[in-house]
């Protein structure tokens, strides 16, 4: 059964966050993990905030050398851009292994991030890209690394009131590669048991910039920074990716649950870093 709660559909977004500080609001996106929550009981909210009406929070863009999404743009939306095509290859990835067709539809980006699953797919890539958020309330907006946002499970730096309204990442070099991964107990419309995102940058044969970035096995989806620092600076080498892969593996805290032991996955982690650092260097060099 559905709690009894209002509905408002502002519009435009300073009517949204004004309604957004009432407490037991919320705001309602793609629903996709909101409606679900509802219905089992775990999420009752007083009032529910929809930003179905709120056109200029969804729409890609690149301006100069920043590239800009909006927090209503959806998993298919990124799935048809060619900026995205161009500039994060593995959130592309990322976003054909999402759910399924209706799913994607509808799902947002930042409702992905909001929801503060470490099985969250979108998450590894972005972070893997260095990515930000804007975070806006009646008070004004801050930005917050996507990499420090998350503080535990399903918890996060959101003050009350405050929306992810955009996402933005600084368009990377041609001298990197961004390659991702997700392990799950089938093709589509799985939960991620391993989710793993690398990102290389090269400078005269050296890695100029690492990021290790491991979905599903930790509470949050979190880099793998020692794993990270072996490789900035160095050329690397199969003993150096192995020994990478293996700080990788030792810096996950997985669980056992239905879908895998925390031996599986950490042995997944290790494989996965192992594979994906050693086809981002071979295609680099």
């Amino acid at each position: 059964m559905y709690a009894t709660f209002d509905l408002d559909r502002p519009g435009d977004l300073a009517g949204a966050l004004a309604l957004l500080k009432a407490k037991g609001a919320v705001a309602l996106a793609g629903g996709t993990n909101l409606i679900v929550d509802m219905r089992a009981g775990r999420e009752n909210p007083r009032r529910v905030v929809s930003l179905d009406k709120l056109d200029a929070l969804r729409g890609i863009r690149q301006t100069g050398g920043k590239v800009t999404i909006g927090g209503r743009t959806t998993v298919t939306d990124l799935l048809r851009s060619p900026v995205i095509a161009k500039t994060a290859p593995a959130l592309v990835e990322s976003a054909r292994q999402f759910a399924g067709q209706m799913v994607r539809n509808t799902a947002t980006v930042a409702g992905n991030v909001a929801c503060g699953s470490p099985a969250a797919d979108l998450v590894p890539p972005l972070m893997a890209l260095d990515a930000e958020l804007t975070l806006a309330s009646p008070r004004g907006q801050r930005t917050v690394p996507i990499a420090s946002y998350f503080t535990g499970y399903k918890k996060d730096v959101r003050r009350p009131g405050e929306l992810i309204t955009r996402i933005s990442w600084k368009a990377p070099s041609p001298r990197s590669r961004a390659l991702f991964y997700k392990l799950a107990r089938r093709k589509g419309d799985a939960i991620t048991v391993v989710g793993v995102a690398v990102t290389l940058e090269v400078e005269r044969g050296r890695c100029r910039r690492a990021r290790i970035v491991l979905g599903a096995v930790a509470p949050t989806v979190c880099r793998a920074r020692e794993a990270e620092a072996m490789l900035e600076g160095q050329t690397l080498n199969s003993e150096l990716i192995e020994s990478a892969a293996k700080a990788a593996a030792a810096a996950a805290r997985p669980i056992d649950d239905v879908r895998a032991s925390a031996g599986y996955r950490r042995h997944g982690v290790h494989v996965l870093v192992r594979r994906l650092l050693g086809q981002a260097w071979e295609q680099l060099s």
